[in-house]
């Protein structure tokens, strides 16, 4: 066989070959000359454009391509045509197909240029990679999620949803900017809930968590779309009035606020009644930034809560100077129980009739470094503020019945010491056990200790509160209703509760002796707790004529300064040695 015969074997076994790569690739193939007319097509792109078997070859190459880009392929055709020599194609390109019934797809295109003896020819190869872009699609949806959802966490509370400090600061700047330029107003509301921490620690953080979520729908019900509420954390949510004409306006949004929370709240099966205390602060008044409106806000929102709580104030610049007060006397108040600067006077309870010492009340003091002896209404509304409250009772709660174990143990005639316990320390899970620690550690019989709850504290949460009452009672200490009749007692609970003792309220025997309405009330508790066979003690006897009215009516007990003030342990010991603190009759 000669060299030529075996160039002609080469070539038609090199064409059957391609014929057979071209007719069973995987790929969808089309051959086309250097006009760009289909020469030939195989099966796979017959089927992915939706042509018959031997419709396509004849025809341009463009009907195979949208229209959009048939003029821009032409040019980069003639382009390639034009070069003197054949040079690679590129890699892949992605462009889009155009099927035969007019609906476009998404294609990956591989060329390369075949030199033939009819002339230059291109290969195409073209794979459909509409799953791919589907895929590719997803994935940056999915991810434009993603990051949409973190930014949306990293500008929004957890818990409630709302705007958290960062996203409350910018709005807080751009509003202040807009006022700026229009020469108008915008207001800072500061807001804290009254005794939230009381309820969470009482009913559980799922219960608080839930009320924070009410509080936070009935705050956004309260503003214009416009406005802002932000949560800051705990229970602290700021507000932001874009546009006040007025600051009375600000101060009608606070009244609104301060009603609709009132509302009981629906909880699971709770009924829970909160209020609020909240700070106002104006621009341009109260300042030009946003950190400043909010600490103003802030030093305003504690100025109504040193006043009574459930109310609203606005920022003064006094207010700062109190705020500077407060805030080095609660740094200070942490450390006062391990500095050993607070302390326990004792005040003692007289018989009306005997003038015997029948009890004493156990009262903290704080003997400050710098600020000398300081009294609870000084201190205490820092210490439930800042959560240190139950430590404090419980130390209190310690100290006194160890003074006690000591007065018995130097034999004198020792009598019961009433240690006053908030609604925070009563309503704690480990309450009850606390109160066996200390008669435990202090080795006392509890006939020896009495508790003064409050009766707004008790009513508050009555059923859980009649509960308690009676595994204190069980134990076998006292319990008395402090204050009672500044309160809303319902008499059908004053009859379950285990009590043994009601304490008229100091301010009943304020001018009780030229005061007709005051008396009534007086003697009405005094016959209430006689027929309910329970000790009524007058709290607050100052003077001889309060001490005359007082017996005239029946009263058992007394205590006030007109007997003696409080004073020290070693003090009332003295006291002690006679059992007589005065001569009545």
């Amino acid at each position: 066989m000669n060299e030529t015969s075996s160039s002609i074997e080469r070539l038609i076994e090199r064409e059957a070959l391609f014929k057979t790569l071209f007719a069973f690739s995987p790929d969808a193939i089309v051959v086309t000359d250097a006009d760009g007319r289909i020469r030939e097509t195989n099966t796979q792109l017959n089927q992915l454009f939706g042509y018959n078997a031997n419709e396509l070859p004849g025809h341009p190459i463009e009907i195979l391509i949208p229209e959009r880009y048939r003029q821009n392929h032409q040019v980069h055709r003639r382009t390639y045509n034009d070069q003197p020599r054949v040079r690679p194609m590129g890699g892949a390109l992605e462009l889009f197909g155009l099927r035969k019934d007019g609906t476009e797809f998404p294609v990956e295109i591989m060329l390369g240029p075949v030199e033939t003896p009819p002339g230059r020819m291109v290969l195409g190869v073209i794979r459909d990679i509409t799953e791919r872009k589907q895929l590719e699609e997803d994935a940056r949806n999915r991810r434009a999620l993603f990051e949409g959802e973190m930014s949306h966490l990293a500008q929004h509370d957890a818990l409630t949803d709302l705007p958290n400090r960062l996203l409350l600061n910018d709005r807080l700047t751009q509003a202040i900017s807009l006022a700026r330029r229009n020469r108008s107003q915008l207001a800072v509301l500061f807001l804290d809930l009254d005794g939230f921490k009381h309820i969470n620690d009482s009913l559980g953080h799922s219960v608080g968590d839930k009320l924070l979520q009410s509080v936070a729908e009935r705050l956004s019900s309260c503003v214009r779309k416009s406005d802002t509420v932000s949560r800051q954390g705990g229970d602290e949510f700021v507000l932001l009035l874009s546009e006040v004409t007025h600051a009375a306006d600000a101060a009608i949004i606070s009244e609104k606020i301060i009603a609709e929370l009132k509302r009981a709240h629906r909880i699971g099966k709770h009924r829970l009644r909160i209020s609020a205390s909240i700070g106002l602060s104006t621009y341009p008044t109260d300042g030009e930034d946003a950190e400043t409106l909010i600490k103003n806000a802030d030093t305003a929102m504690y100025d109504a809560k040193q006043s009574g709580r459930d109310k609203y104030r606005f920022f003064k610049s006094q207010m700062s100077l109190q705020a500077v007060e407060r805030q080095s006397l609660e740094q200070q108040l942490r450390y006062a129980l391990e500095r050993e600067e607070l302390l326990v006077h004792y005040q003692p309870k007289v018989n009306l009739k005997t003038g015997a010492i029948t009890g004493v009340e156990a009262l903290l003091r704080w003997q400050h470094p710098e600020r000398g002896l300081l009294l609870p209404r000084q201190f205490l509304a820092i210490a439930e503020d800042t959560g240190l409250t139950i430590g404090i009772g419980q130390w209190v709660l310690h100290k006194a019945s160890t003074q006690v174990r000591q007065w018995l143990d130097a034999g004198l005639l020792a009598v019961p010491v009433a240690v006053n316990i908030s609604a925070l320390e009563f309503r704690g899970r480990q309450f009850v056990h606390g109160v066996q620690e200390a008669l435990k550690n202090a080795c006392l019989d509890p006939k020896y200790l009495e508790l003064e709850l409050t009766e707004s504290g008790l009513m508050r949460h009555a059923e859980p509160a009649a509960h308690t009452l009676a595994q204190l009672k069980a134990i076998g200490v006292r319990l008395a209703i402090d204050d009672f009749g500044t309160g809303y007692s319902s008499l059908s609970y004053l009859t379950r509760f285990p009590i043994d003792t009601l304490k008229l309220d100091q301010s009943f025997l304020n001018d009780i002796v030229v005061d007709s309405d005051r008396a009534i009330i007086v003697d009405a508790v005094v016959r209430l707790g006689r027929n309910l066979k329970k000790r009524v003690v007058a709290e607050g006897v100052e003077t001889l004529e309060q001490l005359r009215f007082i017996q005239d009516l029946g009263c058992d007990e007394g205590q006030g300064h007109y007997f003696s003030p409080p004073v020290s342990a070693e003090q009332f010991a003295k006291f002690m040695e006679t059992g007589l603190l005065i001569q009545l009759l």
